[in-house]
């Protein structure tokens, strides 16, 4: 549109119409404080129960038909997470989740994946619980922002099984559990067959690939002890 409007207009024209349309690009109407002010805070009241209307009478309920239980005291925020494969959710009471997440089931092998979430726990914005067999979380722990719990690669070692689109092994899935109180910072990722101990944090950005004991905080890539905590 624009090489055919240039080809049609003299080029004095074409930058006249040029300097017209970069100023309308950046003009607005003028501000009446009062008025959008007032606006601004209608506009939110809205949103808001919008918002809340869908939360409590459409993803909450929806979601609460796909878990293994009942919980009576749920807050989901920002939709319903993914759910892939078959995948067995069980989860506590007083928990916190993001609709912005993924939960995932290992779709081959002989078992069915467990998620099991005890009570008041935190599940972040964009975390992914890939669970090949089971993944545990106790009570009180808390997941921050991209979370990849990886209890499966989902691909073989082999290349030239990868390429051909099997599986990964069953050697390559593990277990993962998140003991009482621990705290996994944003980004963090916690490989297969790993056990976080009861209080012990895991600084952003970390990659865990071993046990990690009780009380400590950890990081890095791969995750080491940093230093004991004293609470």
């Amino acid at each position: 549109m624009r090489a055919l409007v240039k080809a049609l207009l003299p080029p004095s024209h074409f930058a006249i119409l040029k300097n017209t349309v970069q100023r309308l690009r950046g003009s607005y109407i003028p501000c009446i404080p009062l008025f959008h002010h007032s606006l601004y805070h209608l506009h939110l009241t809205v949103k808001k129960s919008l918002h809340c209307i869908l939360q409590k009478g459409y993803f909450t309920p929806m979601f609460i038909s796909r878990l293994a239980n009942r919980p009576r005291h749920l807050q989901l925020d920002c939709g319903m997470p993914q759910i892939l494969g078959p995948l067995k959710i069980y989860l506590g009471e007083q928990c916190r989740l993001s609709g912005i997440a993924t939960y995932c089931g290992r779709s081959w092998g002989n078992r069915t994946p467990q998620l099991i979430v005890g009570n008041n726990v935190d599940i972040g914005w964009q975390n992914i619980l890939a669970v090949g067999g089971t993944i545990r979380i106790d009570d009180n722990v808390r997941l921050a922002s991209k979370v990849f719990l990886a209890g499966f690669p989902g691909h073989p070692l082999d290349p030239i099984a990868r390429a051909q689109g099997k599986p990964d092994t069953e050697q390559q899935v593990g277990d993962i559990h998140l003991c009482r109180n621990a705290w996994l910072g944003t980004g963090v990722m916690v490989m297969a067959g790993v056990t976080i101990g009861e209080g012990s944090v895991i600084a952003a950005g970390s990659v865990v690939t071993q046990d990690i004991p009780a009380g400590v905080l950890a990081g890095g890539n791969p995750a080491k002890i940093i230093k004991q905590l004293g609470y």
